[in-house]
């Protein structure tokens, strides 16, 4: 059972990974743009994250997925042993 949480986490941490390290990359780009302008509009960086956020679902969503399934089909089928 211990085994499957580390997994589980280990899962969330490699899924989340990309989407967070994009985000933080294109957030810090913005903020670098924002300070070298002076524009202080909070609403400017939302529509580059919001595409970032899209192109990297689009570019790894196929592997994504396929990591959740795998996870997903791996305790369906360890089950009858975990509730003894």
């Amino acid at each position: 059972m211990e085994e499957l949480f580390r997994e589980a986490l280990s899962l969330t941490f490699w899924i989340a990974l990309p989407i967070l390290a994009a985000l933080l990359i294109t957030a810090l780009l913005m903020s670098v743009f924002q300070a070298a302008t002076q524009i202080l509009e909070p609403t400017l960086s939302f529509l580059p994250k919001a595409l970032v956020l899209v192109a990297v679902l689009a570019l790894l969503g196929a592997w994504m997925g396929g990591r959740l399934v795998e996870f997903a089909r791996q305790v369906l089928e360890s089950f009858p042993g975990l509730i003894q």
